[in-house]
């Protein structure tokens, strides 16, 4: 079966850190582009951040610049989204999407989701 499982969200303090995971089952993830978005309640689902396939990152809100970043590396099928200086108003549910190559600004254009995990951000 071909899927993304997320993992790595919690509780976590105003200023804290803390990094997902997106890992392909079934799939290897090399010649994919992979966006994590999240979606916090009441408010549509936004991208945070996509890498290409071929390392190019593209689509990171001016919410979330130089404070999340994706890791990829060549050869792993994991992903990881490093997110720093947490801010309450990033408290939502955190989901990976790959579709082949290159990212795209359309998320019906993503072919695989991961299920959400829970990132809340509060003293």
């Amino acid at each position: 079966q071909l899927q993304l499982v997320v993992s790595g969200g919690g509780l976590v303090q105003p200023g804290g850190s803390l990094r997902l995971s997106c890992a392909a089952a079934g799939f290897t993830l090399d010649s994919y582009a992979v966006g994590w978005f999240r979606q916090a309640p009441g408010k549509e689902r936004e991208a945070v951040s996509c890498v290409s396939a071929y390392g190019g990152r593209s689509g990171v809100p001016d919410s979330v610049k130089y404070r999340f970043d994706i890791i990829r590396h060549n050869g792993q099928n994991t992903l990881y989204l490093e997110m720093r200086s947490l801010r309450p108003e990033d408290t939502a549910l955190y989901y990976c999407a790959a579709r082949r190559y290159y990212c795209s600004a359309s998320q019906g254009e993503y072919e695989y989701w991961s299920q959400g995990t829970q990132v809340t951000v509060s003293s």
